[in-house]
């Protein structure tokens, strides 16, 4: 029984093709995709996912309640892990171009258990992923159109339930990190924007990579606008304490600032998400790792210099909320014309990273199941549009709930969790790879690979250990759903073992 769990899928079954090559049918079952991306697009594809999310949404949250002015260092830390795992991925990605990410990396190596393990886990990520960026994308609508005189009421503009932040705390008003209620019905906004990128994913992307490009460079236009003026209100006391003292738990010192590396490296998917494009790339073995390394890279100065500006504009401490750089502007009147266009770019950018998560899942799902471990529901490819229309109505719609009715730091906590067991899965799979298939052919190599594969690993498994007990039991739960989907179905469906010759 053991042994069947670990079975792995050949590395020949998985697609390998050349610059503009159609795909043909594989086990991988990856039939149907257009080739249209190339390394630019990619590059853009990143920025699109990752810059956002991380700046306008989670650095707040995660520097008012854990780390503070040291939330710079957390991005550093989280950065560290994030590179060590986006090399595994580089190579990974060039070699076995397949359209579920690290779920298609570790079928390859680990074996299929495992691969379902860390699909699944997957699901998690991506699921709470869009569903965090709407609620932070909510955050700033509802901004944008008070400052135009256009007030949403507050019962249709959050969650019901949200966390106590440091600032209420310090009031008196709750207890730090505990559930309190809000009086609110649901999210709206976060559940509008959901519904429109999810018809965009419906009908297909190749057509929106022009529009992507053109909103990431607004987006990073905003930030360079930010960083400009927002630096000449940088007042260094604000950075005093750098570390705050640690007052109980993982709150401050040096424990919030691993805390707060854990949570702002939910900022750092978006690499993930460009590894699920593979299928529609142009030339794989050559464009994936640029993409990959390339989006991180400009990503990680992007975060830190941000970050520094935003703890040192305002006190940390204000900083809790679903937005945080529209806060930090809001205390200085002569920069409220940098609010307006902060929020405009905001609210394109976070809707670049909705769509990139509404076009990753489902892609993840299509993986899963044209390899038999789910059904062919979240396989089929519509016959028009071409792409997974099924699986994407299905994401849209659970992610829509969960954006309604949880709170932000919930759902950012869980996908960075996700996140890492997933990336660590990937460092120790691409070890494995070098050990048990040497001579196969690798267009990109990881340098030193037992240390960055190590290294990374350690990185990851280390951030996961400094989550609360609320995010392990989410995993757990999650986990035993997913395995047992797997034993229900999957193992009796798997395509691979039904190729076995009859013992």
């Amino acid at each position: 029984m053991f042994k069947n769990l670990m079975i792995t899928k050949p590395i020949a079954a998985q697609p390998r093709v050349d610059a503009g090559e159609p795909v043909e049918g594989s086990l991988g079952g990856e039939v149907g995709f257009k080739r249209t991306l190339t390394a630019k697009h990619l590059v853009m594809l990143g920025l699109g996912a990752v810059i956002g999310a991380g700046i306008f949404v989670i650095t707040g949250t995660a520097a008012a309640n854990h780390a503070g002015p040291a939330i710079m260092l957390s991005f550093v830390i989280a950065g560290f892990a994030c590179a060590m795992a986006g090399l595994c991925y580089a190579e990974f990605a060039a070699m076995i171009p397949a359209s579920g990410s690290a779920y298609s990396y570790t079928y390859a190596t680990l074996g299929e258990a495992l691969a379902w393990f860390v699909g699944w886990s997957l699901v998690l990520e991506y699921l709470f992923a869009a569903s965090t960026v709407a609620v932070g994308w909510s955050g700033y609508t509802v901004s944008f159109l008070d400052s135009l005189g256009v007030h949403l009421p507050a019962a249709l503009t959050q969650a019901p339930i949200n966390f106590c932040t440091h600032e209420a705390a310090v009031a008196g008003a709750c207890e730090f990190g505990k559930f309190v209620t809000t009086g609110a019905l649901f999210n709206l906004p976060a559940v509008l924007i959901i519904g429109a990128v999810g018809i965009l994913c419906y009908v297909g992307i190749t057509q929106s990579a022009t529009a992507n490009a053109i909103i990431v460079s607004i987006k990073v236009l905003v930030i360079l606008l930010l960083l400009a003026f927002g630096a000449q209100y940088v007042n260094a006391e604000n950075w005093l304490p750098f570390i705050p003292d640690n007052q109980g738990g993982d709150r401050f010192g040096w424990e919030g600032v691993l805390r707060g590396a854990s949570i702002v490296f939910f900022a750092y998917i978006g690499f993930d998400a460009v590894s699920t494009a593979a299928q529609e790339v142009k030339n794989p073995q050559r464009d994936m790792p640029i993409g990959i390394l390339g989006s991180l890279f400009l990503c990680t100065l992007i975060y830190i210099a941000v970050s520094a500006v935003l703890t040192g504009m305002v006190p940390y401490t204000t900083l809790g909320t679903a937005k945080p750089v529209a806060t930090a502007l809001e205390a200085y009147p002569s920069l409220l014309w940098l609010k307006t266009l902060v929020e405009i770019g905001a609210i394109a950018g976070l809707t670049t990273v909705i769509l990139v998560m509404l076009m990753g899942q489902p892609r993840i799902f299509f993986s899963m199941a044209q390899d038999g471990l789910l059904p062919r529901f979240f396989g089929a490819i519509h016959k028009r549009y071409r792409t997974p229309h099924k699986g994407t109505v299905l994401v849209a719609l659970i992610a829509a709930v969960m954006a309604a009715f949880l709170p932000i730091q919930l759902l950012g906590d869980v996908v960075s969790m996700g996140t890492l067991v997933a990336f660590a899965t990937v460092c120790l799979g691409v070890m494995v790879l070098r050990r048990t298939q040497p001579n196969l052919h690798r267009p990109f190599r990881v340098p030193a690979v037992f240390v960055v594969g190590t290294l990374g690993v350690l990185a990851c498994l280390g951030l996961v250990a400094t989550m609360p007990l609320l995010n392990w039991i989410v995993l757990l739960v999650w986990t035993v759903i997913g395995f047992t989907i797997y034993f229900v179905y999957g193992y009796k469906h798997s395509k691979l073992r039904q190729q076995l010759p009859p013992r």
